[in-house]
């Protein structure tokens, strides 16, 4: 199975699909797309207008894995549901945060 993220120098880069607009925040777990990668299923209640959603979404990442929200940003797909997170940090200590977590 393919993980959801790539291991940096300086950190991790994460890869989300996001669904903006929906009832809650939250983090669906891991899914495997047709052709064969892996991604976070996320959701936000916010609207995709203004990069509203995908600061939504940094801070929901944040608060999960438990770093500050100026260690992640969208680096990849800012308007498409796809996403590049970046994570800023020990990329040892973020790949077991993100592997306990989101299983």
């Amino acid at each position: 199975m393919s993980t959801p993220f790539r291991l940096r120098d300086n950190g991790i880069d994460l890869f989300v699909r996001l669904t903006p607009k929906a009832a809650l925040d939250r983090i669906d777990g891991v899914e495997t797309a047709a052709d064969g990668r892996s991604h976070l299923k996320a959701r936000v209640r916010a609207v995709p207008e203004n990069g509203a959603a995908n600061q939504a979404l940094e801070r929901m990442m944040a608060k999960a894995l438990g770093v500050p929200t100026s260690a992640v940003s969208v680096v990849a797909g800012g308007t498409s549901r796809l996403k590049t997170l970046r994570v800023v940090g020990d990329a040892a200590e973020l790949a077991k945060s993100v592997e306990a977590r989101f299983k």
